[in-house]
């Protein structure tokens, strides 16, 4: 466990490449996931899912299952997250041995660019892209439906990746028209025609190098309707009192979560939820200039009022 493992190493401390898998239900999720695990191309997959009875792990790769965990062939593991996920990212970050890629399986209404900009409330991860499966038989059918029709639209939008599943059900036409179809719905996405899920692994895991600069899912305004920014905190500062000052709320912060560095060098974690605030000793091994990531509602983040927070604290 983490209490005897050796000191972090830089290797170890790189960030976590993450891909979000979104997508309506019954497009391919779960067997998507499934077929990672089985190829994951020496890759240790670790899986986060809303509940354990969202994604059946296929029996013939499960080695020990208890209640928060699954153990997979191959030093994979699958965890459920619940409701509260930015926990659960927490939780993966200590796990003995560190996963090389996590994918986080999104329930079929959920809005995978909400749980992608969660990701900037943690150090120690990297998007790596947003993945979202759309079923060949049905995608442009459920994208006009009163009630679905606007988060399947969202889901696509924020694609970095369209798996267009199912493609042996429907007819060469009808699948080029689908094609086409999404080209239009989701025009920064990369569209690769699947069956069954079935993608190389190389494709769908390390995208990130291909997502142009406006796909940052991670930065300004996302379409979950949530609003973040990180700033660099390069001078030390009095940790507590610039805590103190993100929490105050003038400043409409849902959240805001970094580290920096005290006037004696020591590192310390500055997190904030509304108005509650808490500062404690940096993880061993972080090192490199301080950052701060900031969470609000949109039209709400000052980032020039937060700036001005850090440089009040500076103790320079």
């Amino acid at each position: 466990m983490a209490g005897s493992s050796p000191p972090p190493t830089s290797e170890a401390m790189a960030p976590l490449p993450v891909t979000v898998i979104g997508g309506y239900l019954g497009a391919g999720k779960t067997t998507l996931v499934n077929h990672l695990l089985r190829h994951p191309e020496g890759r240790r997959l670790a899986v986060l899912v809303n509940e354990f009875g969202d994604l059946p792990i296929d029996a013939d790769l499960i080695e020990r299952r208890d209640e928060d965990m699954i153990a997979i062939a191959g030093g994979c593991v699958c965890c459920s997250y619940g409701s509260d996920l930015i926990e659960a990212l927490e939780r993966m970050l200590i796990l003995d041995p560190r996963p090389d890629h996590l994918l986080i399986e999104a329930s079929g209404v959920a809005l995978p660019g909400g749980i992608a900009s969660s990701l900037t409330l943690l150090m120690g991860y990297r998007l790596d892209a947003v993945l979202v499966l759309a079923d060949a038989e049905t995608i442009r059918a459920r994208a006009t439906d009163r009630y679905l029709g606007d988060t399947i639209a969202r889901q696509l939008a924020e694609a970095d990746l369209v798996l267009l599943n199912k493609a042996d059900l429907v007819l060469p036409d009808d699948l080029a028209e689908t094609v086409r179809w999404l080209e239009g719905a989701s025009p920064h996405a990369r569209i690769v025609t699947t069956t069954n899920a079935a993608v190389s692994t190389g494709i769908a895991l390390g995208l990130a190098a291909m997502r142009p600069p406006q796909r940052d899912h991670a930065h300004s305004h996302d379409s979950a309707g949530y609003d973040t920014d990180s700033f660099p905190v390069t001078e030390p500062v009095q940790a507590e009192e610039l805590a103190r000052a993100l929490a105050d709320p003038a400043l409409c912060l849902l959240r805001a979560k970094g580290f920096v560095a005290a006037a004696d060098g020591t590192l310390h974690t500055i997190q904030t939820v509304a108005r509650r605030w808490s500062v404690s000793p940096a993880p061993a091994g972080l090192a490199g200039p301080g950052r701060l990531v900031a969470i609000a509602l949109p039209g709400q983040l000052d980032r020039d009022a937060i700036r001005r927070a850090i440089e009040a604290a500076s103790t320079t």
